[in-house]
C-alpha cells in the first residue's frame, strides 16, 4: 500500500472500504471504545449550521456524520456523499438524508452551494490533499465552515509505546477477528504515519484560502478536529 499513489491508491481505497463496509462501524465502535460518537458530535456542532442551512457530508461513508447533522439540525438540508457505492449501500436507512456519489477532488456540485462542508476520516485516503480542500472551498458559500475529523501522527511522549502497539497490533487484530481481513486495519495505522500531523493540515487550509482555521488533538494525540471558513 505504502508504494501506491494517484489512481492505483484510489483503487486500492475505494476496494478496501467496500470489502469492509458491513464491519466498518462495528470495529469504529470498538477502535475508539466508543469515543468516535462524541468526535461526530463535536464536528456538527463545529459546523455552525444554521437552521435552513445545507451541508455537505463528504466520504459520508455509511453515514453517521449525516445522521448526527439530522439530529442536531433537522430542519437543515442535508446531503451525504461517498465515491464507494458499497458504504453507502450497507448504511442506508430509510429515514436517512439523500445520498450522492462524489470523487472528493473533482466535485459534482457547483461553486458557493454549501453554509458547511463535514468530513470523517476521508482526508489521509484522498489522493491530493491541496486538491480536495480547494474542491470543498469552491463548493462553500463565502462564510461556509469546513470542519475535518481525522487521524494524525502524534508527538512522542511517554505514551509513545503503547500508542504503536495499539495501531500497529491491537486495530489490526480487531479488523482479523471481526471482518475476516486485517489489510484494511494494516492500512490505517500506515495510513495515519504517512499523513499529514495536525499542524500541517492547518497550513493546507490556509493556502487554499480558509481563515480562521484551528484544530485540537483528541484521544492522546492521534485524532485532530480541524475547522475554518471560507
Amino acid at each position: 500500500m505504502a508504494n501506491l499513489t494517484g489512481r492505483e491508491r484510489a483503487q486500492y481505497v475505494q476496494d478496501m472500504f467496500a470489502r469492509i463496509a458491513r464491519r466498518y462501524d462495528v470495529l469504529n465502535r470498538l477502535m475508539t471504545g466508543g469515543q468516535d460518537v462524541r468526535w461526530r458530535r463535536e464536528v456538527i456542532r463545529l459546523a455552525g449550521l444554521k437552521p435552513s442551512g445545507m451541508l455537505l457530508d463528504l466520504g459520508a461513508g455509511t453515514g453517521d456524520l449525516a445522521r448526527e447533522a439530522m439530529s442536531q439540525n433537522p430542519n437543515a438540508r442535508i446531503l451525504a456523499a461517498d465515491f464507494t457505492l458499497e458504504m453507502m449501500r450497507v448504511g442506508r436507512r430509510p429515514q436517512d438524508p439523500p445520498y450522492s456519489t462524489a470523487d472528493a477532488l473533482n466535485l459534482p456540485f457547483q461553486a458557493s452551494t454549501f453554509d458547511a462542508i463535514v468530513s470523517g476520516f476521508l482526508m489521509r485516503n484522498v489522493t491530493d490533499v491541496n486538491r480536495s480542500l480547494q474542491e470543498q472551498y469552491r463548493a462553500l458559500k463565502p462564510g461556509g465552515r469546513i470542519v475535518i475529523l481525522d487521524t494524525t501522527r502524534p508527538g512522542r511522549n511517554i505514551l509513545s509505546p503503547f500508542i504503536w502497539l495499539h495501531m500497529h497490533g491491537i486495530i489490526p487484530l480487531l479488523g482479523r477477528i471481526v471482518s475476516g481481513t486485517d489489510d484494511a486495519y494494516r492500512y490505517l495505522p500506515d495510513s495515519t504515519e504517512g499523513f499529514l500531523v495536525a499542524e500541517e493540515l492547518a497550513g493546507h487550509m490556509t493556502a487554499a484560502g480558509f481563515r480562521n482555521v484551528h484544530f485540537k488533538r483528541l484521544m492522546f494525540g492521534t485524532i485532530a478536529i480541524h475547522w475554518g471558513e471560507r
